[in-house]
């Protein structure tokens, strides 16, 4: 209707059909040689667990070829200025697979945990400010090679703070992160994702073992 508020493509529920697109598309990808076996593990749990188009669609994102027709049609995301995460009395937030990454995001932790997991996440902006308030709570960053974070700007009065990646210099960087306020017994984590779980497309993508010449 003329004046009706269009739905987000991004939120449409994809079905078992539209998952089974992606899975082929991504199985596709790794026989051309554009996703690695680990890539192409991780990427397909996701897929098979996605629950809306735009999840399904960041899976494709960095692929030349869109894929499905209805991945094509949505639309690219649009990044907020400030987010804010608030957890309080042990609740916990978490933002993980095809979220949009927003230009600034503003965490206050009291008694919770944060976890912001970049893995998967969709990066339309080249760098993202991150200010903490963190009191007996816990904020984690998993973040892959190629996004960096810088913690100089954050005061330490108890707690922690740890980072524990060291990119490689010829790794392109996708995204810079600063962070900066205030730890206060609370602790602050920065780290690789874990390694995905070895799983059935992994195995049959492998390549068989040179066979030994047999002694004449």
């Amino acid at each position: 209707m003329p004046g009706e508020m269009l739905p987000d493509r991004r939120e449409v529920r994809a079905s078992h059909e539209e998952r089974d697109q992606v899975v082929e598309r991504l199985t596709v990808a790794a026989g051309d040689g554009r996703l690695t076996a680990d890539e192409l593990d991780e990427r397909l749990e996701a897929a098979l667990t996605a629950r809306t188009h735009g999840e399904l669609a960041a899976l494709l994102a960095d692929l030349p070829d869109a894929g499905p027709a209805w991945a094509a049609g949505v639309a690219a995301a649009s990044p907020k200025d400030v987010s804010r995460i608030v957890v309080v009395d042990s609740a916990s937030a978490k933002r993980d697979g095809g979220w949009v990454v927003p230009r600034r995001l503003e965490i206050e932790s009291r008694s919770g945990s944060v976890v912001l997991d970049f893995t998967q996440a969709v990066i339309a902006v080249p760098a993202l400010e991150i200010e903490v308030a963190v009191r007996s709570g816990s904020v984690t960053l998993l973040v892959p090679p190629d996004v960096v974070a810088d913690v100089d700007d954050v005061t330490v009065r108890s707690g922690s703070v740890r980072h524990q990646t060291r990119p490689e210099p010829a790794t392109p960087v996708r995204l810079r992160i600063q962070m900066s306020g205030e730890v206060h017994g609370g602790s602050i984590a920065i780290r690789p994702p874990r390694p995905p779980r070895r799983g059935f497309w992994q195995w049959l993508l492998r390549r068989p073992r040179p066979v030994a010449a047999l002694p004449r």
